[in-house]
């Protein structure tokens, strides 16, 4: 492989209370795709935010085609040649795809004026890389989050970088459109970009990466051939222990039947939608992003309340017009947007452990019973290992493992009956990944019934007592866990039969 495009050397850069990063070597040769690995707070982020940047390291030093290079922002980065796809998006909602995409770089004409033919059409040959047939004039908000996810990849794109650093990237996307970010970095590399690919599903690091550099508590803990390497031995160097069956075992029986729904309907969302839930049962949802999983839990949840359709608990038909409703008879619902939906990342631990439950620690005088919050939030932070050493602590400074762990445990304050998790681990590293399925365990034992969304089938798989597959609004089959397989329910959830 051609020489080095990016290398870093002794890197270090400490925050205040936190060393990041520790004397950080690595080094991305042309036309590589290298990943970055390790658990939440391992210095990843930190990483890719000095190269990109953001942050100004403490010491060390960065070279560029064999340059010395520092950036002080995204923009003389940019500039150079290195491209950021956040996690988070970057989107403004309200400005069309085409005007994301080419944010002060539309093509102009010799008046200066913006040439919208030409943006439109430079946007429509980026949408045909991932088979979009939007309108490049159609704004932002009206795409669903994995359509926006694929404008951020192609505003990257757009700016011709050497080096593109994708952070997560596919962590909203379907199947078939990951498959398209693949063939897509495949061809790109050919032409001599490079890739930096940060991820914490393991089998997308071994598909598309050439080696991966491993970084735990800020430190390097080397540079592996993927080709040479195990998944569990790259697991084992992540988290310097060994994970033995990360999705647990059933430890007590399931019991009986108390929740169900009965030809539940929303709009051209979802409808004729049947189903029954066991006490400690986890019953898994599977599908397609845009198969009406998501809308059928924030309807059962009482957030778009449903058209048609009854919902019964312990045998009594319940009504659920609202979310306060849904709290009353014990529903908990932990969103797919953590922090857009499901935190308050601006208040304390503490604040949001007790945010759905604010009336359980309310005095006679109405006022709010502060040492009964503080002891129950030091519970939950000991219970769910939330690593953070003070509860009051800004909830924003936690990592994103640490954040669902919160959000988890917030529910506990009402005690639930039926807890509804989307996206469980979604952007959680692979140890915080088994103490959450270890959580949702224990939960399942104390007798919740916990109805399971998520996009990853081997979790899915390895979580579920039960499978039942959506596609397009409806149930296209049902699986007993030991029946289940990869084949099986993407087959179920594209409508292919096998």
């Amino acid at each position: 492989m051609a020489e080095n495009i990016i290398q870093v050397q002794g890197i270090v850069k400490t925050f205040p209370g936190v060393r990041a990063l520790d004397n950080v070597h690595f080094e991305l040769k042309k036309g590589e795709v290298h990943g970055i690995v390790g658990e939440n707070g391992a210095g990843k982020s930190t990483l890719i935010h000095i190269l990109g940047g953001v942050y100004q390291p403490d010491r060390g030093e960065i070279f560029l085609e064999g340059a010395p290079v520092r950036f002080n922002s995204p923009h003389k980065a940019s500039l150079s040649g290195i491209s950021i796809v956040f996690q988070e998006l970057s989107l403004v909602p309200n400005l069309s795809i085409a005007e994301n995409i080419f944010a002060h770089r539309q093509p102009v004409n010799q008046f200066n004026v913006i040439n919208r033919r030409r943006l439109y059409r430079q946007t429509q040959e980026l949408l045909d890389l991932f088979e979009m047939d939007e309108n490049p004039n159609t704004p932002v908000k009206y795409l669903s989050i994995a359509r926006q996810q694929v404008v951020e990849i192609l505003k990257a794109i757009s700016c011709h970088p050497k080096v593109l650093i994708l952070d997560e990237p596919t962590s909203s996307l379907t199947t078939h459109e990951t498959r398209l970010l693949f063939k897509n970095i495949g061809k790109l590399r050919e032409q001599g970009l490079a890739f930096i690919y940060i991820s914490h599903h393991l089998p997308e690091i071994f598909e598309i990466c050439d080696r991966a550099t491993v970084l735990r508590d800020g430190k390097n803990v080397g540079a592996f051939l993927l080709k040479n390497l195990s998944e569990s031995q790259l697991v084992k160097s992540m988290v310097g222990r060994d994970l033995v069956n990360m999705y647990g075992e059933r430890s007590s029986p399931i019991c009986e039947e108390y929740f169900r729904v009965e030809n539940a309907g929303r709009g051209k969302d979802f409808e004729n939608i049947s189903f029954s839930l066991k006490r400690g049962e986890i019953l898994g949802f599977a599908g397609l992003v845009g198969s009406g999983r998501t809308e059928l839990a924030r309807a059962l949840f009482g957030m778009e309340p449903l058209d048609h359709g009854k919902i019964f608990l312990w045998g009594n038909r319940v009504k659920i017009a609202s979310s306060g409703d849904a709290i009353q008879y014990g529903l908990g619902y932990i969103t797919e947007d953590r922090k857009g939906q499901g935190l308050f990342i601006r208040m304390s631990v503490k604040e949001n452990c007790i945010a759905p439950s604010l009336r359980a620690f309310a005095s006679k005088n109405g006022f709010l019973n502060e040492t009964r919050i503080h002891s129950f939030a030091e519970e939950n932070r000991i219970r769910f290992k939330i690593a953070t050493p003070d509860v009051n602590r800004q909830l924003g400074n936690l990592s994103g493992g640490n954040q669902q762990k919160v959000l988890l445990s917030m529910w506990m304050g009402i005690n639930p009956e039926v807890l509804i998790v989307d996206e469980p681990t979604r952007g959680v590293d692979v140890g915080a990944r088994s103490e959450i399925y270890t959580l949702l365990r224990d939960l399942a034992a104390k007798g919740i019934g916990i109805i399971m969304i998520s996009s990853d089938l081997l979790e899915i798989l390895g979580m579920s007592d039960r499978i039942i597959v959506m596609r397009q609004g409806k149930i296209a089959g049902e699986f007993p866990s030991r029946e289940a397989t990869e084949e099986k329910i993407i087959a179920c959830a594209a409508g292919v039969e096998i």
